[in-house]
């Protein structure tokens, strides 16, 4: 791993790669990316569930496609968009039995879409809801649909556990890199954090300032707008007793945590070690949706545009290094699109643990004042199909709401990935 340090090599050679297949091409620049043309990519809607406590929260008992299933409604309903213009949506998922394929197709059905909307499920580890969007804003781009819509559902409560590791053949556990891949996304972070220098103290700063800048925002109603309640049934673990209850909020944020207080807390992969459940994402259940078409598509449908989609990056990275995955996404994205990091307003980088995202923002020299500045994963969660969509909504409404304009959506992926994307706000 010697040769491993500062900036990732493969990140280098996929910027070398970018620049070669521009073949010298004047790159957009900000003031290009603000122009608004027809043929733009744009977001008309885009929305989440409220995020909940994997095994104890608000939806521990409802399964992903219900999930699924009020998003696609709330989405309809917020944008009346005639439901018989979608020709397409695309769901990121990662727990669900058959990559959910079957009841995501049955939850558009029972949401109101008709037969002729086609549905697929796909699976790309935690980056499923951005790839969902990415596929759907360029299948659009292509003219293979017009109107799409790019989601993700996940019920960590349901579906988490041992059955989600899957077994390996003798022909790949006797490949090294291969055998990499299935090593635990915790086990490989606590690595991470030892061998880039990573203090537990920074650690624990960086994820008290999550949760708290978190708790600001849900108090202010910060997340109210891109949140869609939906009304479930729940069991009250103390009594046996089902009940109906409306999930408005997030409710694994949580009020008065410090630095100080998440440091008494056990490390949870090793004795020494500085990862725990206080410094790393949330297992949860949620949904998102996110609705996509061309820019003249929705002047002539009367839909307002609220953002754009410019552009996506997908890398892959060493797997025993899969945390460094936005280090090695970013740079690609930004130079497809002639940005620097500076150009960007705010970067929603997806919170898996503190010590990988502090990783990447140090490696990248960004700004922390404009990470997650309603805080991200380690405070309300992060479904691991639904992030990349959910991410969406998060910081479009955010950057509208802050009159700011570029932002950057990414993630690392287990198995040592990274995805990032770039969006404009309207």
């Amino acid at each position: 791993m010697a040769n491993q340090t500062g900036r990732n090599s493969g990140a280098q050679d996929r910027l070398a790669q970018v620049a070669d297949h521009l073949g010298g091409l004047k790159q957009s620049g900000r003031d290009s990316l603000l122009q608004k043309n027809p043929d733009d990519i744009v977001i008309t809607a885009a929305l989440r569930t409220p995020i909940t406590k994997g095994g104890k929260g608000g939806f521990k008992d409802t399964a992903a496609a219900d999930l699924l299933h009020g998003a696609f409604k709330a989405l309809i309903q917020r944008s009346g968009i005639d439901p018989a213009l979608v020709e397409d949506i695309a769901v990121g998922a990662v727990l669900a039995p058959g990559g959910g394929a079957t009841e995501f197709r049955a939850a558009a059905l029972a949401a109101g879409f008709p037969v002729t909307t086609s549905v697929k499920s796909l699976n790309r580890q935690c980056s499923s809801g951005l790839q969902a969007c990415v596929d759907i804003a360029n299948a659009i781009k292509s003219g293979m649909i017009e109107v799409g819509i790019g989601a993700g559902a996940e019920s960590m409560s349901q579906q988490y556990g041992p059955q989600a590791v899957t077994e390996f053949s003798e022909l790949l556990e006797e490949h090294k890199s291969a055998a990499e891949c299935k090593v635990s996304m915790g086990v490989l972070s606590e690595k991470m954090a030892k061998d880039k220098s990573i203090a537990r103290s920074d650690q624990d700063k960086f994820a008290a300032a999550s949760f708290q800048k978190a708790i600001e925002a849900q108090k202010k109603g910060l997340f109210d707008e891109e949140i869609a309640p939906l009304t479930v049934k729940w069991t009250d673990p103390k009594t046996d007793e089902e009940k109906t209850i409306t999930v408005s909020k997030d409710d694994g944020v949580r009020e008065g945590i410090t630095a100080e207080s998440l440091g008494k807390i056990k490390p949870a992969f090793s004795k020494d070690g500085s990862i725990h459940a206080g410094n790393a994402s949330q297992i949860s259940d949620g949904a998102a949706a996110v609705l996509l078409m061309k820019r003249s598509t929705a002047q002539r449908l009367g839909q307002k545009v609220i953002g754009k989609f410019v552009q996506a990056s997908v890398v892959g990275v060493p797997p025993l290094l899969m945390g460094i995955g936005p280090a090695a996404a970013i740079p690609v994205v930004l130079q497809k699109t002639g940005l620097n990091k500076d150009d960007v307003d705010i970067y929603e980088i997806n919170e898996a643990f503190a010590s990988q995202c502090l990783y990447c923002i140090n490696d990248l020299g960004l700004d922390q004042a404009k990470i997650n500045p309603k805080g991200g994963a380690i405070a309300f969660g992060h479904p691991l199909g639904v992030t990349g969509a959910r991410q969406v909504s998060t910081l479009l409404t955010e950057l509208r709401r802050t009159g700011k304009q570029i932002g950057v959506t990414s993630m690392c992926i287990g198995t040592g990935m990274g995805m990032a994307a770039v969006w404009v706000a309207e």
